[in-house]
């Protein structure tokens, strides 16, 4: 078993990459370097896909001009802090297969592994990713003309440094701490299913 500086628990022997990566809430208005977010992208880019189709779109702000587009995407909830993340992003999903027009069942999962993809990076750069549900999906595609027949509008993301948590309000810093994870038992199951929570 391995335990990180927060003290997470794998139960069986996985790089620490795994167990340091989380989504915190507080950001450093630092802005984050034009050759960094290249890597976070190439990261995702390099994601694996069914029949290699690749169907994620990433569309990011870094500037004052489009951080004040992006923000109004997010939900007034998630604004209270995603505001002082000097990125967003916007992570989108073409819906059906470039080649043939045909429905793609697995656009949301393949884009889904892109996005954890970048998430990784960001830790490894010393970057923090925060994922989001937490936006207005029309907004998106008429703020940032995204073609709404084609994309489906996944998470919206905030990037950057880690700030202190004192930074935060009292509602969201105490919760600022990596999350657990269901027991491994739960997730995996070998042979015929079994409810686990029978």
């Amino acid at each position: 078993m391995s335990k990180d500086q927060f003290d997470r628990v794998a139960e069986h022997p996985v790089d620490e990459v795994f167990l340091r990566r989380w989504s915190p809430r507080s950001f450093l208005a630092d802005p984050v370097q034009p050759e960094q977010l290249a890597t976070l992208f190439e990261a995702a880019r390099w994601a694996p896909s069914c029949f290699n189709e690749q169907p994620w779109l990433f569309m990011y702000a870094a500037t004052p001009k489009d951080l004040a587009i992006y923000r109004q995407i997010i939900v007034p909830q998630n604004r209270i802090w995603a505001d002082k993340a000097p990125v967003l992003a916007l992570a989108f999903a073409r819906r059906n297969f470039a080649r043939n027009g045909k429905v793609n069942k697995h656009y949301a999962f393949d884009t889904g592994a892109a996005w954890m993809s970048l998430a990784l990076q960001a830790h490894k750069l010393g970057l923090a990713a925060h994922a989001m549900g937490g936006f207005f999906e029309e907004q998106a595609y008429l703020l940032l003309g995204v073609p709404k027949e084609k994309y489906e509008a996944m998470a919206a993301i905030a990037i950057g440094r880690r700030g202190p948590v004192e930074s935060l309000p009292a509602e969201f810093a105490a919760r600022e701490a990596p999350g657990p994870r269901k027991a491994l038992a739960e997730v995996a199951i070998e042979g015929l299913f079994q409810d686990q929570h029978a």
